[in-house]
């Protein structure tokens, strides 16, 4: 019988064929691998940077100098709105959600300043300023509280982070003038938790009483209910070694300044 003549068309299609199997294979052998590969993107944090740099100085924000500059300021958030944070890294969305909690602060700042003195004057009633849902990420408008409460605290459960976000109020730890970055994140958040904890207007001992910021009871979950010893870790020099030499230390927690964080 003679044998049937195969189509030009089966070879001209041979490439494409071979790319599928192997493909597949590949999928199939390493599943992991291909997903990973097809995550890791990267947020251009540069019209932040800038701006951080221009308008955060000794731990306090020009508030005026972001407004001039607020269409750079949407320029960003819009960039994070773009964002699919599912393409992100670990750390690198770790870092994304921080930026967009600080950024999108400013901005709701930016919505009544010059005529607000803190951000508790800010929404109605009804809502707080950080209830309010007005940033859009990931094809949803959501709230501040969401990013911190929904996806910052239960899904990276690091106490650091409250040293990174800032509440645009005076007892909160400092603004960064720096994004946080994925790539030296660790860094970062040690830098910014110990810079607090070591502030002596904010965290001090006397005698054999502790006085701290009232976050650290806020959150006493975050820091296993014990927040000396976490504390401890971050002490540095003669503060590290009075802690270490107190016994039966107390813990007070000092009055919280809600007054904006402005120059």
């Amino acid at each position: 019988m003679k044998t049937p003549a195969i189509p030009l068309t089966f070879f001209l299609q041979m490439p494409g064929l071979l790319t599928g199997l192997i493909l597949s294979a590949a999928l199939m052998l390493y599943p992991t691998a291909i997903a990973a590969a097809q995550v890791s993107i990267q947020v251009d944090n540069r019209i932040y940077a800038t701006l951080l740099e221009q308008h955060v100085k000794k731990n306090r924000v020009d508030y005026e100098g972001f407004k001039r500059d607020e269409a750079l300021l949407d320029s960003y958030l819009a960039i994070l709105s773009s964002i699919d944070t599912n393409r992100l890294s670990h750390n690198e969305k770790f870092a994304f959600f921080i930026n967009a909690y600080n950024a999108f602060t400013i901005k709701l700042i930016l919505t009544k300043y010059p005529g607000i003195n803190s951000i508790k004057e800010i929404g109605s009633f009804f809502s707080n300023p950080w209830s309010q849902k007005f940033i859009s990420l990931n094809d949803h408008t959501v709230s501040l509280d969401y990013i911190e409460h929904e996806v910052l605290r239960p899904t990276f459960k690091d106490p650091r982070v409250h040293f990174a976000i800032n509440c645009a109020a005076k007892g909160c730890p400092p603004l960064f003038n720096q994004p946080f970055d994925g790539k030296k994140l660790e860094a970062q958040l040690d830098e910014r938790t110990a810079e607090f904890i070591n502030d002596a207007s904010a965290v001090y001992l006397k005698e054999n009483t502790l006085y701290t910021c009232k976050i650290f009871s806020w959150f006493a979950e975050d820091f296993n209910d014990n927040p000396l010893i976490f504390i401890k870790k971050y002490a540095r020099g003669d503060f590290k070694e009075r802690l270490a030499a107190g016994n039966s230390i107390k813990i007070s927690y000092l009055p919280y300044d809600w007054a904006l964080n402005r120059r």
